[in-house]
Parts: C-alpha cells; sequence; structure tokens
C-alpha cells in the first residue's frame, strides 16, 4: 500500500483543522463522568460549519452534493475531530449515509443524502457496539408482511438517537439473515429511552414494538450491514488515534515545563521512556489504521479479507488509546484528575471509545478465526 495521501485527502484534512481551529474541548461544563453535566444536543454551530466546509458528505457522490472520496478521507477528518473531541455524529452520519448511497433504495438515497451535505439531517445507528462480526444484539427482529416489514426488540446504548432524524438498526430475518432498517426517530412504535456513557454523553435504548417500515425503508441487500460496521469500526479506529495524539502533546508540553529538582521531568529516563512507549503505540495505531481503512476504499486483494486488517486495528486502537491515557494521567500527577483542565475529558472520552472498539482478545480471536479459513502460505 502507499501511505501517501492524495491532494485531495490533503485538502479535506485543511478544510477539517479549519473547522475545528476554535473548539475547545475545556469549554464543555464539569465534572464531565456525571449523567447530564455535558450538553444533551450535539454542537449545531459546529455541524453547520462543517456543512459548509462539504465535509458531511466527503464520501458521497457529487451527485448527492458529497465530495466523492473515500473512507481513508474521511478517517483524516475523523482525526482532527478527536483532536478536540467535537461533539458531533460526524462518524455515525457519514458511515450510515454512504451505505445508503451503496445500498438503499435508489428513491430512498436521493431523499435523505442531498439533506445530509447540507447538514440538515442527522443519522446514527443502533448498533450496540462495534466489535463483532453480527449484530450484537439479535433481540431486533424483522417479519416479512403483505405490505412490508415488522420490526420488534431493542438495542441500547445508541449514540445521538434523541438528535438524530434516522435510525440505523440491524436486525434479524425469521430466514436467519442481516436487514438494516432505516428508523424515523418520530415513529409509531418506536420508544427511546434515556442511558449515559462513561464520558457522560446522552445515548438511549430503542425500544421497537410493532414498528411498521415500507420496503424503501429497510435494506435487505448483502453486503448493507458489513459495511455500516466497518466503516463505524474503521472510525472509531481514527478518533481513537486523533484523541491519542492530542493527549501525547498535552503530555510533552506539560512534563517539558513541570519541573523537579531544578529540571523539567521530561528529561527524566523513567518520564521520557514512558513517552517513547506512548509515541510508538501512537505509531503502530496509525500504520494499521490506515491499512484498514486503504482495504475499505480500494479492491487490493490481501491474503486476509478486509475484516483482518481492521481486527489489527481495532487491537492496537482499544489497546493503545488506553495506554496513551493512562500515561498521560501518571505524567500529570494529580494535575490530571482536575476537571478544569482538560485531560479529564480526554481521559473519558479515551473509554467510551475503548469500551466501544472492545476488548483486544476478542479481536485477536477473530482474527484468529480468519487466518484458520484463509491460511497463509
Amino acid at each position: 500500500m502507499d501511505f501517501t495521501f492524495t491532494e485531495e485527502q490533503q485538502a479535506a484534512v485543511e478544510a477539517a483543522k479549519a473547522v475545528f481551529s476554535d473548539v475547545t474541548p475545556d469549554a464543555v461544563p464539569s465534572p464531565a463522568l456525571t449523567p447530564r453535566a455535558v450538553a444533551e444536543d450535539l454542537d449545531r454551530p459546529l455541524w453547520a460549519r462543517l456543512a459548509a466546509a462539504d465535509l458531511l458528505g466527503i464520501t458521497l457522490a457529487p451527485e448527492h452534493g458529497g465530495a466523492g472520496l473515500d473512507p481513508v478521507a474521511l478517517c483524516l477528518v475523523l482525526r482532527e475531530s478527536a483532536r478536540v473531541l467535537a461533539r458531533v455524529p460526524l462518524l455515525e452520519t457519514s458511515a450510515v449515509a454512504l451505505t445508503v448511497e451503496r445500498y438503499a433504495h435508489p428513491r430512498t438515497a436521493t431523499a435523505l443524502l442531498p439533506r445530509v451535505t447540507r447538514g440538515e439531517l442527522v443519522l446514527t445507528a443502533a448498533t450496540q457496539g462495534r466489535t463483532g462480526h453480527e449484530p450484537a444484539a439479535h433481540a431486533v427482529t424483522a417479519h416479512r408482511d403483505e405490505t412490508g416489514w415488522t420490526l420488534d426488540g431493542l438495542q441500547t446504548a445508541v449514540p445521538w438517537a434523541h438528535r438524530a432524524d434516522i435510525i440505523a438498526a440491524p436486525a434479524r430475518t425469521t430466514e436467519g439473515g442481516t436487514v438494516l432498517a432505516l428508523l424515523p426517530r418520530a415513529h409509531d412504535g418506536l420508544g427511546l429511552t434515556d442511558q449515559y456513557s462513561t464520558h457522560g454523553e446522552l445515548l438511549a435504548e430503542l425500544r421497537l414494538d410493532a414498528v411498521h417500515l415500507d420496503d424503501t425503508d429497510l435494506i435487505d441487500t448483502d453486503g448493507a450491514w458489513e459495511l455500516l460496521r466497518d466503516i463505524l469500526t474503521t472510525g472509531t479506529c481514527a478518533l481513537a488515534l486523533g484523541l491519542g495524539e492530542a493527549v501525547l502533546a498535552m503530555t510533552s508540553q506539560y512534563t517539558g515545563k513541570r519541573e523537579q529538582f531544578g529540571h523539567p521531568v521530561a528529561t527524566f529516563q523513567a518520564v521520557a521512556v514512558q513517552a517513547a512507549d506512548r509515541y510508538i503505540d501512537l505509531r503502530a495505531m496509525e500504520a494499521t489504521l490506515w491499512q484498514a481503512a486503504w482495504r475499505l476504499s480500494s479492491d487490493t486483494h490481501g491474503p486476509l479479507p478486509a475484516a483482518g486488517d481492521i481486527a489489527v486495528a481495532k487491537i492496537w486502537a482499544s489497546e493503545g488509546v488506553r495506554r496513551v491515557v493512562q500515561t498521560a494521567q501518571h505524567l500529570h500527577g494529580g494535575f490530571g484528575a482536575d476537571t478544569d483542565y482538560p485531560l479529564h475529558r480526554y481521559h473519558a472520552w479515551a473509554k467510551h471509545l475503548e469500551l466501544s472498539l472492545g476488548p483486544a482478545a476478542a479481536h485477536e480471536e477473530a482474527l484468529g478465526d480468519l487466518l484458520a479459513a484463509h491460511p497463509l502460505d
């Protein structure tokens, strides 16, 4: 693979940096780990600026108002958003929109996607974690009837559900397949119950009670759920990378100024070695992220399916982001726990991302299964 970014991808990064330049993560009320301590709505002014910069449809085709770029470009923008803990559903909206463009009924795509790129619609996904190879909760079922589909069940920990216009939810059919329902938030039989994440953000338990959808509101094409899952997981790895890079930079600045025994603590061998180890973590996270995003962006066949590269990226991201913030807290001393200092926000978000990705052991097991099914020569 070639790690060199194209001019279009680099332009997307510059546009993202300009949009996120005035976002301050420590502007959120504290303490951040307490439910209702953060604003329950997304950052609407920032969402409008993302739309004006043509970043909400970055992977969509020009006929839908998009930029026609690939998942690598999306991950580059997500990395910039995570550096400042931007409170917008950029990943969820982008992942669902790309899935709709590729697999939904053309009439559905035409009706939704131009409004997404203009910032008029917010999309999210009810995937209850991004760790597995199947929908995490098979409690959602979809039954075919004479006029469409009927869905019952629940999904938990749905991000931005209270503010999203459309919620994409995977469901298991009676035949054993997986379909993807596009649920309007205000729909008969759909209920939302408040939940809160480890970083204090409002989530929702999604309950479906005989929810009826037309054929155009449900995607039953093979590959739709897999694409949504893969974009969400790879994008979460990009968020972990951006957050980790911001935290390491914050730690470097602090230890370079903090003096002990007349010297900056950054000059002490124990501090320098820990920082170097975290730098190595970040470089491994970066290399595996771009490998996974590149596989999603190209038709190139490797020794393993793209799921193998995504599993490796998740292993490094879930472990790496945890180690980076733990080391940052250690090297900051008690100062890192001060809610007037932004590190506590990054720590909380890192824990949320780690839990979203799932434990490295689960991904190692999945990778082992892929290796068993596709032996390397």
